[in-house]
């Protein structure tokens, strides 16, 4: 690899990151129903009769507990499939619940109530994948989505394909290419890319993501988590970060309906890769330029590790995230590449088995663990203290370390996930 980043190189970092840090309302996957829902009502012509809601096991255990944003309350996968369709808005993708009125809400719960909605099962080796047949004024729509949230592959109307998604973005469920993504180039691009080029992308990611920290914080949501860390705890960086990383998660999987900056689909890895480098950066009153470099050296480094896993299994993405937060912290304050790869590998030889058993409140808790993991990972590696390689999974290099756990969370963890899944549809 040369010193210097090519433009293309650069250029392509900057689609991968403006693919990935979208708005997103609420837990991603009952959005992702919503979504695909509200464009099946679009090319059905009218609000459906009824509803039919295939979905892979993952789907199923990542709706089962969280609160729908602007539903009043409401959960589950019924609930997400009626209200995008009666009352969602195709075009907002992952914000298509953002205008849903009153009128929405009481024709969602009358559907709700005459059983206008059915879930099956989808037996799918693809983790994240959903059938939704809509039916009404005599004709049928069946929408298919695979592998990303609003990765749409088909469009189905009375037996005709209205649309197919070209096969090699259908078959990975994104545009951009992922394959020169290593430690090496995202410091690269990080150090080199010019501000102008993202200081929107991170403005937004600021403003969203912490404005949501604020909100779980002060507001009612779950447990209260981020005030009794924040309250119970010894006062210190660590401690807010944890505090307030948690308290947006709690917000967002309690119903808020305040967006998101998501990462890798998932408004949880959104939140663990920026709000703990913000809060650093704010602390010690670091520029706001370097915040930007690192907060693209976050979200880079958590794309690239959850390209290994996939976006959904049994591996919590709060490792994942977190990790990569700790490890822009390094960079951050002026870390080698040396001790920035120290940092991931002392956070993988720690919690690489923390499970994702589905989507809910307690996800802020996994996140304020993974974050208190990754800071003492993130001090020893800035001691030039580091875990030996071939120490149980850990390899010669942190990028072969990233790739080994991404091959435990999807290969590895494979039986597990299904186990989790069995377990919890009891």
């Amino acid at each position: 690899m040369t010193d210097m980043l090519t433009d293309t190189l650069q250029e392509e970092f900057i689609k991968i990151l403006r693919e990935e840090l979208v708005p997103a309302m609420g837990c991603t996957e009952p959005i992702a129903l919503a979504y695909a829902a509200a464009k099946g009502r679009e090319v059905l012509g009218c609000e459906p009769e009824g509803i039919i809601a295939k979905c892979s096991g993952n789907m199923i255990k990542n709706v089962r507990c969280v609160t729908i944003p602007n539903s009043g309350g409401l959960t589950g996968i019924e609930t997400a499939c009626i209200l995008g369709s009666v009352a969602g808005d195709a075009a907002a993708g992952m914000e298509v619940l953002e205008k849903v009125d009153d009128a929405g809400r009481m024709r969602t719960r009358k559907l709700l109530q005459k059983g206008g909605c059915s879930v099956e099962f989808l037996d799918s080796e693809i983790p994240l994948h959903f059938i939704i047949g809509l039916w009404g004024g005599g004709h049928e729509v069946e929408v298919e989505v695979r592998h990303t949230h609003t990765n749409i592959v088909s469009i189905v109307k009375d037996g005709q394909a209205v649309y197919t998604r070209e096969q090699e973005q259908a078959d990975k469920g994104y545009a951009t290419d992922r394959q020169a993504l290593s430690l090496d180039t995202i410091k690269a691009f990080a150090d080199e890319v010019e501000l102008s080029r993202i200081r929107d992308i991170f403005e937004r990611q600021i403003r969203y993501n912490m404005d949501i920290a604020y909100e779980g914080i002060s507001g009612d949501y779950g447990l209260g988590i981020g005030r009794v860390i924040r309250e119970s705890y010894a006062d210190g960086i660590v401690t807010r970060m944890k505090a307030y990383a948690a308290a947006a998660s709690e917000a967002r999987m309690g119903g808020c309906d305040m967006p998101v900056i998501i990462n890798s689909g998932s408004g949880n890895q959104g939140i663990a890769s920026s709000v703990p480098v913000i809060i650093y950066a704010r602390e010690k009153n670091i520029p706001t330029e370097k915040l930007y470099r690192a907060l693209a050296f976050s979200g880079l480094l958590t794309i690239y590790q959850k390209e290994f896993i996939g976006k959904l299994s049994a591996f919590c993405g709060a490792v994942s995230a977190s990790c990569a937060s700790a490890a822009a912290i390094t960079y951050m304050t002026g870390g080698t590449i040396a001790q920035i790869k120290a940092t991931i590998d002392n956070t993988l030889a720690n919690i690489p088995g923390i499970i994702c058993d589905g989507a809910k409140i307690s996800c802020a808790a996994k996140i304020a663990s993974s974050l208190d993991a990754s800071m003492m990972a993130h001090y020893l590696a800035m001691e030039n203290k580091e875990y030996e390689a071939y120490t149980g999974i850990l390899k010669e290099d942190a990028g072969e370390t990233i790739s080994c756990v991404g091959y435990i969370g999807k290969v590895g963890m494979h039986q597990t996930d299904k186990e989790i899944i069995k377990m919890m549809l009891g």
